[in-house]
């Protein structure tokens, strides 16, 4: 029987070695999880069932576990890998299969799919057309490179100081005489189709606290020459209220027309003191239409894209899975698993939610291998191997006494 136990230990042995030989090779491999062989010791059972004597046969392989503890983040110049900090797994599909992995090399396909070095595509939500994302069922993520449409401004607002120390103004308006108004300032909006139009706007003292509002497009007064509104402030210098003009520009490019929205000049920020005249802020809804320049993942899954307009939208979310028992989920090579009943189901969200880790974009996790852990095991894997062959040495020589008896 001895030689039962010795060749059994040789066997175990030697998967000993293999596993850490294979955590050795895969050290460099980004994502890559130690594997620990577990034994077990073997005994010959009977119906009657064993005695306080028995002596087992031998060890055999009970597992390899998978140790999926932390491995360290580096930092890469590919915006699109991905680290996973803390518990999760990518999600991925291949022709509809799911699969799971720790490795966030990434790239994209022709189609702008995100996939990894096989192919398999990274899934997640998808947002609509507007940048809106709502969690669903994952699908595969796409990047857009389509152009967004441009949007018509449709509200604009302006934040100023007008100086109090300003002359009071009695000549009619005319926007080709400065000496007719006190200041003036321009903003850009855009119509149906994208165009840029200036939006040039006049001050005028008519009184103490008392401003006309006057407005032109593109070089061209607007409102009949008649002021867009009035604006009367307090004698602290403030707006009691806001104050909204209406302006509506004619249009002959082919852009709908007029291009109509209201100017705001909020009592919060309009003021009236002895100082320049200065705009704090000139905003408007509206933009060009944009291509897209770039993206950025966030470390709550959001692909943001980034126009050439100005704008970003987003276009996307990736999920992380977690899992009961991930030790029980099923390796596939190419640093996959798949579910498996010992696993459990996936938990599926987006990444910081529950137990779920973090993203960090521009970094991948390295394997999470001890070199000098698995170099000490390595020696010692190999002593037990030496050991279980000289019981078999020792076993063969005692056979050859016993046959030598006369």
């Amino acid at each position: 029987m001895s030689f039962q136990q010795g060749l059994s230990g040789l066997n175990v042995a030697s998967k000993n070695l293999a596993a850490i030989g294979n955590n050795v090779a895969n050290a460099s491999t980004i994502g890559y999880k130690t594997a620990r062989a577990e034994f077990a010791d073997v005994f010959a059972n009977s119906l009657a069932g064993g005695s306080g004597t028995q002596i087992g046969i031998g060890a055999s392989l009970a597992a390899v576990r998978q140790q999926f503890t932390q491995g360290n983040i580096v930092t890469s110049a590919n915006p699109l890998d991905l680290a996973i900090n803390g518990s999760g797994f990518f999600r991925l599909s291949t022709n509809g299969v799911s699969s799971y992995t720790r490795n966030g090399q990434f790239s994209l396909d022709s189609s702008g799919y995100i996939v990894t070095n096989s192919g398999a595509r990274l899934t997640g939500y998808m947002a609509d057309a507007a940048g809106q994302i709502a969690a669903s069922t994952p699908s595969d993520l796409q990047i857009s490179l389509a152009n967004i449409p441009p949007q018509t401004t449709t509200r604009a607002s302006m934040s100023l100081n007008l100086d109090s120390r300003e002359d009071i103004k009695t000549a009619a308006f005319n926007i080709n005489d400065a000496a007719t108004y006190n200041s003036s300032t321009a903003m850009t909006v855009y119509d149906s189709q994208g165009n840029a139009n200036t939006l040039t706007v006049y001050f005028r003292k008519t009184a103490a606290n008392t401003w006309q509002v006057y407005g032109a497009a593109n070089g061209s007064v607007l409102n009949g020459n008649a002021a867009l509104g009035t604006m009367n402030f307090g004698a602290n210098g403030l707006l009691a209220a806001n104050s909204t003009m209406n302006v509506s520009i004619p249009l002959s490019n082919g852009a709908a027309t007029p291009l109509a929205f209201p100017l705001t000049f909020p009592s919060t920020e309009m003021t009236q003191f002895g100082v320049n005249f200065s705009a704090s802020a000139l905003t408007q809804d509206g933009f060009t239409t944009g291509r897209i320049a770039g993206f950025s993942i966030g470390d709550d899954g959001t692909i943001l894209g980034r126009y050439t307009n100005g704008q970003t939208r987003a276009q996307g979310q990736v999920v992380l899975a977690n899992f009961v028992n991930a030790q029980g989920l099923g390796a596939l090579g190419n640093n996959q698993w798949a579910e498996t009943a010992e696993s459990g189901q996936p938990l599926v969200a987006a990444p910081g939610s529950g137990s779920l880790g973090t993203l960090q974009a521009g970094a991948l996790e390295e394997a999470n291998v001890d070199l000098t852990e698995e170099l000490v095991n390595m020696i010692t894997a190999q002593r037990i191997y030496q050991a279980n062959a000289q019981t078999i040495r020792t076993q063969d020589q005692v056979m050859q006494t016993l046959v030598n008896l006369r």
